[in-house]
C-alpha cells in the first residue's frame, strides 16, 4: 500500500502512470482497429498482449535510461541480447511494432505527441479500408490481393485443358501454372475477399467445357 501511495501521491509519478496507462490503451487501439478492418494475424493471445505491453516496456526503459550516459550504455548492450525469433508476415506487422515502440519513446517524452501518434495510425488504418470499400463498390479494386497479407481469402481453384484468357487476367488471379505439357493442363487460383465474387465468377464458368474442375473454398 504505501508503494501505491507513494505512486500517487507523487506528481511525477502519478505523470508516469498516467503516460503508462495511456501507452497500454495506445497498443489496445492499434490491435482493435487491426481486428476490425480484418487483419486475422492480429487476433492471437500473444499479440493481442505484445501490442499492450510493447509501448509500455518502451516507455520504461527510456524513462529509465534517460539523461543517464553509463546506464543508457549499458541498457543498449543488456537489450541487445534479446532478439525477435518470430518471423514477420508482411512488411505492415513489421511497421506496426516500429509504431508501438515509437508510441512508447513518445509517451516517455510528451505525451501529447503520444497521443496524436496514435490517433494519426488507428485514423489512416480505418481510412485506408475506407477507401478500398468505396473503389470495391465502384467495382474498382486499390489492393492487390496476397496469402500473406493476414486476411483470409474466399479461394476459387480452377483446371482447364487450354489457357484461359479471363483467368489469366482477371482482377482475382493469386496464381497461374502450366501442370502437365502432354495433357496440356493449366491451373488457375484465384481470390476476394468478398464470397459473393467467387460465388459469381464459379456460376460464369460452370459452362465451359474446357475446364476439367472448379474447386471452391469460401470462408
Amino acid at each position: 500500500m504505501n508503494i501505491f501511495n507513494f505512486l500517487l501521491t507523487e506528481s511525477n509519478n502519478f505523470q508516469i502512470l498516467t503516460a503508462i496507462f495511456l501507452a497500454g490503451i495506445s497498443g489496445l487501439s492499434f490491435r482493435i482497429s487491426l481486428g476490425l478492418i480484418g487483419q486475422k494475424w492480429i487476433n492471437t493471445f500473444h499479440h493481442t498482449m505484445s501490442y499492450i505491453l510493447l509501448p509500455i516496456i518502451t516507455l520504461v526503459i527510456t524513462k529509465v535510461i534517460s539523461g543517464n550516459l553509463a546506464l543508457s550504455l549499458g541498457m543498449i548492450g543488456a537489450l541487445s541480447i534479446v532478439r525477435f525469433r518470430n518471423p514477420v508476415k508482411n512488411p505492415f506487422e513489421l511497421v506496426m511494432f516500429f509504431a508501438l515502440i515509437t508510441v512508447g519513446i513518445s509517451m516517455a517524452v510528451n505525451s501529447k505527441w503520444g497521443i496524436l501518434l496514435t490517433v494519426v495510425i488507428v485514423s489512416t488504418v480505418f481510412l485506408s479500408k475506407l477507401i478500398e470499400k468505396i473503389t470495391h463498390y465502384f467495382g474498382r479494386d486499390i489492393y492487390s490481393l496476397s496469402f500473406e497479407e493476414g486476411i483470409t481469402l474466399n479461394l476459387l481453384e480452377v483446371q482447364s485443358f487450354e489457357k484461359l484468357e479471363e483467368l489469366a487476367l482477371s482482377k482475382y488471379l493469386l496464381q497461374a501454372s502450366f501442370l502437365n505439357e502432354e495433357k496440356k493442363k493449366y491451373y488457375y487460383r484465384l481470390g476476394s475477399r468478398n464470397r459473393q465474387d467467387i460465388i459469381n465468377l464459379k456460376s460464369e464458368l460452370e459452362e465451359n467445357k474446357q475446364i476439367i474442375n472448379i474447386d471452391i473454398r469460401l470462408n
